[in-house]
Formats: structure tokens, sequence, C-alpha cells
């Protein structure tokens, strides 16, 4: 199959009228101000109402947090905003876009965003339950590892069971292994934020009252019908700065070379459609002979995920675009 025929098309469509022929002047002036009007408040309500509670759940692997800064200077004016690898959500939350389509192919994350876009109270209860014990830890984690008694748990237990393990594990960092099992070691945290009832409500509402879709899926699926006028970010799995650096654990079955080519070739499906892409990555040669024909921005992000606090610290990092 055309890979371009994934993507939908824009056919474009014609401005609402904004006065009536048989209106005196004066009232068609009234009328033209008035839309000029509620168009500045609807621009304003769309870029500037942002709810400081609005945050990431989650710790996630490669989160963004400690580089928004630099990921806004080059967020350009939108529709329709698009996030196929959404993970801990640092972007999307910062953004709040109004009308936005978040994926993830970790069917655990997406399970948890959909329990607290609908019922966030029932996992703020269940999450009090938890207990901060390094026994408690290990049984709890060790769930995924019988699949009896795991299909047994509901979305919500399964919501308050990741995000326990999240704020109780080793340097809150959420790790698989290759059968897809939560493997990361107990943090002997004194007083982890298991319960944050603020931010949980907060991010339900920002759900619930925007146009917000979660998808669990390969990302190329998640662009469908994505058409000019959009934007996409891309916060794909890094591409490992050395053989032995690779940490991208948080999905079983990896992110590769092929998946990253892949990525590229969507890529240049958004570029060809019109559509305005952001992505991240680590600075490597490879991703930055892959992305040569496009505007390559190195940047320094401090990452604290190495088991070893003496090789934490900051290291390059790209943003690709594809416009200006």
């Amino acid at each position: 199959m055309d890979r371009a025929s994934v993507f939908g098309t824009d056919n474009g469509g014609s401005s609402p009228s904004r006065g009536s022929a048989y209106l005196s002047p004066k009232t068609t002036i009234h009328t033209e101000k008035s839309f000029e009007k509620s168009f500045r408040e609807q621009k304003e309500s769309k870029y500037m109402r942002k709810s400081k509670l609005v945050a990431p759940v989650v710790k996630w692997v490669g989160g963004k947090r400690q580089v928004l800064t630099e990921i806004q200077k080059y967020i350009p004016k939108y529709t329709n905003y698009y996030e196929p690898f959404v993970g801990g959500g640092a972007v999307l939350f910062e953004l709040q876009p109004n009308n936005a389509i978040v994926n993830d192919k970790n069917n655990e994350l997406i399970s948890m965003y959909q329990v607290i876009k609908s019922n966030v109270e029932e996992l703020i209860n269940d999450l009090k339950q938890h207990k901060n014990d390094e026994s408690y830890f290990y049984e709890t984690r060790e769930l995924d590892r019988n699949k009896d008694k795991y299909n047994k748990l509901d979305p919500i237990q399964k919501a308050s069971r990741i995000i326990f393990l999240n704020k109780t594990c080793y340097n809150g960092l959420f790790r698989v292994n290759r059968a897809g099992e939560f493997n990361a070691p107990f943090g002997s945290y004194k007083n982890p934020n298991i319960v944050n009832e603020v931010t949980l409500r907060a991010v339900n509402k920002y759900f619930n009252k925007n146009n917000i879709t979660i998808l669990c899926c390969d990302f190329e699926a998640a662009l469908n019908g994505v058409k000019k006028g959009a934007f996409v970010y891309l916060d794909p799995p890094y591409d490992p700065v050395s053989d032995t650096a690779s940490f991208t654990g948080y999905e079983k079955g990896g992110f590769g070379k092929k998946e990253q080519i892949r990525l590229k070739e969507v890529c240049d499906v958004l570029d060809k459609q019109g559509v305005k892409f952001l992505l991240s990555n680590s600075s490597t040669d490879f991703i930055k002979e892959l992305y040569k024909e496009y505007r390559i921005e190195v940047i320094q992000a401090k990452r604290a995920i190495n088991s070893n606090p003496n090789k934490r610290g900051e290291i390059d990092e790209v943003l690709v675009r594809n416009y200006e």
C-alpha cells in the first residue's frame, strides 16, 4: 500500500458569511465587530488559557520536562495537535491543545490515561490503598508475571498499580523486560507522592473539557487522517548513543534502526502534505544523517536514568523540524 494513502488530504472549505445584504450598514458593522471579537476570544482561549495544575502523572524515560523551554521555541500555530508517542505527556500537558489525538503503543500507559479521563475518583480511592513497603512493592510488581491474576484486575486497578509502581520504584522510571513485565526495583523513598489528587483531577478536567482522542496503536496508524494545518510532535524511543547505552525498554519489542527509518519515511509524507512536524531524538550520526534535509537544532538535555549517578548529566539531543 502507498504510505501516502494512510493520511487524509485537506479539501479546504468556505468561511461563514459575516453579514447579510438586508441589514443596514450600521448593523453590518456591528456584526463585523462582534465576529472579530468572538474570533479573538476563541484564539485567546485556544492559545493562552492553560491550567498550571495540569502536569504529567507518571515519570517517563526520556520525559521532556527538562527541555520544554527549548521545545516551546519551535511550536508553530496549528489547528489540531498529534502526538503519536505521548509517553508521560509533558509536551501535551504544557501546550494543552483544545483538539488533540495522542497515542502510545504501551497498553498499560494508555489504559491509565483512559481511566483518568473516565474514572478519576475511583482511581484516587484505589491509589490510597497502596503502601510504601518493599515487600508490598514486589508483590504488586509480580502481578504481571501471573497472567491469570493480572487479567482479573479491572482497568482502575491496573492504572492504580502502574502509578504506584512508577512513584515508588527506583529513580521513578517505567521499565519493562522483553516479556513486557515491569522490572524496575524498589526505590526506598521515605514519602513518595503516590496519590496526587490535584494533578489527577486537573488532567481529568483537561481531557473532558477538550476534544482529546486517546489511542493505543502503531505510530503510523495514529496519524490517519492528519491534514494540512495540523502539528505533529514526535518523541520516539531514542536511537542509542552507543551499543551499551540503549534504554528504550518502556515498550516490549524495542524500537530499532528499521523503525527509525520507517518513522523518517512517515515524516517525509507529512512534509509532502504540508503538515508541520517537530521530532526529538538523540544526537547520533545516524539520526543527523537520516534527517539531513530538514532543520536540525542540537540542544542540551539533563538525563538522570543511569543507574550510576556519576554518569548522569547533560547530553546532546536534536530537534528536527520541517518549517521555519
